[in-house]
């Protein structure tokens, strides 16, 4: 392996750069990279984790593919480097067919020195074929703490991006994060294979951040918002604001009410708003037009605006890394910034519920291995055969939300009864001018290919749409691979248009006797049910940090394993004197028995046991009354039926244990 020296990196650093030198962690990062080994990077928000794979990525001799959660992100990289003249690109969905070309030519030719991809990028079997044929240097992980399952943010695809890194031959590997506490450390650690000593965390702390918590009423709440963003608009400098919440429909009457007592626009922003809606807000508000946004967490992942000088969280933060993650925003120029926390206790329930929603049924899981053993095709005599399944039908099918869904076929993997073999999409519908003008581009043998594939497809006016069954019987079971590579470089070449659609997922099956379905079924459950109360325990832990009477700084860095502060911060409002004890929780008088509960529940079961031909689970009648959702409650069209949410404020616990006596 070709080691770099550190005059190369450096001059690499200063005229590409325009650096003179490294930020504290950077440099052990860099220098591990370009000796050829693993590394990881646990940085505070903009403390500099990109150029850990920017500066290598000069110098490597191959591409550095980095994977990203967050589009914005990718973009506002691609935009960076390529200022700085650095050949770098992404591959994502607001790509035209003609840039997209032109970005996969650039990769193969060497060109593109930098691709930013996401996860889900690595599903398309169009990407993979193209990928495989491209020399790989380095693999970047962005919001690597998505790997481990004790995360807070875990997605199931993460953990198949160590078997791609083995499939794509790419030697090493940098995994980045803000936020990643002890377990989950090890967790990253133990899917990369990387050394102890190659995992560089330069600590939580930041210095000019002041954290402070004011638990104000709810009714309050507006105003002291208010009161804050006068405060620092009365200084007359440029300046942004976030204020988090945790229901989009706070979102819209918080930015509705802070209108009518603030001078400055202010503006809601939420997943429920349509992508163009959500971008022009995020452009007005990184370019000062709009200095302040109230969002749902949807908003500030890869937001990189320095002069936010205040981080508001009108509701309870998820959890202490959602919190870390989103003050982090807040001060990335090193000046002062406030980040106030005004929730109380009474928005709780609402965040363990959305815990407890998450949380497959038994009997759901048992639905979906029964779905599995049904659909399996082709069994041997060793009990393999091959399944193959669409996310979304599938999740309707079970009632199992998609991201548990992802969990659990992981946790099937992972326990040897399923191996995903490829994913394709299940319609490929193509136009052309005419068949005989593309059959003129091909010899004799192609030409009879191209011919089979029209043969096997249903025309309609202008689309064909390829009838894969009939293909596999017509010319063999590796003809539908062959006709993608066939349809794709037909379409890289401009001679047809080209639409894919309805991604399916492709495993083996190692097929289990039904005497263990039930142990199973079972141990999945509580494997739910573990990650459930974590979750739960997360979000006691979190609140307990807040009610403390010690050094908030120090508490957090303490929690993500940081133990290099010897003082305390001296500006967080403990150190300040301006501690404040949180107001009781109001109880709620009202006690609901056995027989109300029914009432509430009528007409709600029989619209259930009409659709669905069964009874509802405890878990779906608390479902309803909590006013959550799950797939077959959004299929039932729950919200429309009476007494939808009519204990919402009430905890999940016990409306489940009132609707398990029923």
């Amino acid at each position: 392996m070709t080691t770099h020296s550190q005059p190369t990196w450096l001059s690499a650093l200063q005229n590409t750069f325009g650096f003179n030198s490294l930020r504290e962690g950077q440099q052990p990062v860099v220098e591990a990279i370009l000796a050829g080994r693993s590394a990881a990077a646990i940085f505070p928000t903009g403390s500099g984790k990109s150029l850990c794979y920017q500066l290598p990525a000069l110098l490597l001799p191959h591409l550095t593919l980095i994977v990203s959660p967050l589009l914005a992100l990718m973009q506002d990289q691609v935009s960076f480097l390529r200022s700085k003249g650095v050949a770098a690109a992404s591959l994502d969905s607001t790509l035209s067919r003609e840039e997209l070309q032109s970005v996969q030519q650039g990769v193969r030719e060497g060109a593109i020195k930098i691709l930013f991809i996401s996860v889900e990028r690595l599903k398309n079997e169009r990407f993979r074929e193209f990928i495989r044929h491209v020399a790989i240097s380095l693999l970047v992980v962005d919001e690597a703490h998505c790997i481990s399952e004790w995360g807070h943010n875990f997605r199931p695809d993460y953990l198949k991006l160590p078997e791609w890194r083995r499939q794509f031959n790419i030697p090493q590997s940098l995994l980045l994060t803000a936020t990643a506490t002890e377990k989950v450390v090890h967790d990253m650690r133990r899917h990369f294979e990387i050394a102890p000593s190659d995992v560089v965390s330069t600590g939580f702390y930041r210095k000019n951040l002041r954290l402070l918590v004011q638990p104000t009423a709810i009714e309050a709440r507006i105003d002291k918002c208010a009161e804050w963003l006068n405060h620092r608009i009365k200084k007359g400098e440029a300046f942004g604001s976030v204020i988090y919440v945790t229901q989009q429909n706070t979102a819209d009457e918080v930015a509705q009410a802070l209108k009518q007592r603030i001078s400055v626009p202010v503006e809601a922003y939420h997943a429920g708003m349509q992508s163009e809606n959500r971008q022009a807000i995020q452009q007005r508000f990184m370019t000062g037009t709009t200095p302040c946004i109230v969002a749902t967490i949807a908003f500030g992942m890869g937001i990189d605006k320095s002069n936010i000088r205040q981080v508001l969280h009108y509701d309870l933060p998820k959890s202490i890394e959602n919190y870390s993650q989103e003050i982090g925003r807040a001060g990335r120029d090193g000046r002062a910034a406030d980040c106030v926390l005004l929730a109380d206790l009474s928005g709780l329930t609402v965040l363990e519920n959305y815990t407890y929603g998450d949380t497959p049924t038994l009997a759901a899981i048992t639905r979906l291995l029964d779905t599995i053993q049904q659909d399996t095709v082709g069994i041997n005599h060793e009990g393999q055969g091959r399944w193959e399944t669409m996310m979304l039908p599938l999740s309707n099918q079970t009632d199992i939300r998609p991201l548990p869904l992802k969990t659990l076929l992981v946790h099937l993997e992972m326990a040897g009864y399923l191996t995903p073999l490829f994913s394709y999409y299940a319609e490929y519908r193509f136009r052309l001018e005419s068949e005989s003008s593309l059959l003129a581009h091909f010899d004799a043998e192609r030409q009879q290919f191209l011919q089979t594939i029209f043969q096997c497809s249903k025309k309609g006016r202008t689309w064909y749409s390829l009838d894969v069954p009939a293909l596999e019987q017509a010319a063999g079971p590796d003809a539908r691979l062959r006709a993608v590579r066939a349809l794709e470089y037909c379409f890289e070449n401009d001679w047809l248009t080209l639409e894919i659609k309805q991604m399916t997922e492709v495993y083996q099956v190692q097929a289990w006797p039904h005497a263990e379905q039930s142990v199973i079924a079972e141990k999945l459950y509580r494997t739910f049910l573990e990650h459930q109360e974590s979750d739960i325990q997360r979000l006691h832990n979190m609140i307990a940090v807040f009610q403390s009477q010690q050094c908030l700084s120090r508490q957090l860095a303490v929690y993500f394993n940081d133990h290099s502060m010897k003082q305390d911060c001296g500006h967080c409002s403990v150190c300040m004197g301006r501690w404040q004890a949180w107001p009781r929780p109001v109880k709620h008088a009202q006690q609901y028995d056995v027989a109300q509960v029914v009432t509430y529940l009528s007409q709600f079961e029989q619209a259930y046991q009409t659709m669905f031909k069964l009874p509802s689970e405890a878990e779906a009648k608390t479902r309803f009354l909590c006013g959550m959702t799950s797939p077959w409650l959004t299929r039932l069209k729950a919200r429309g039926i009476a007494n939808y949410g009519c204990l919402e404020s009430a905890p999940y616990a016990t409306v489940l244990a009132i609707a398990k006596e029923l």
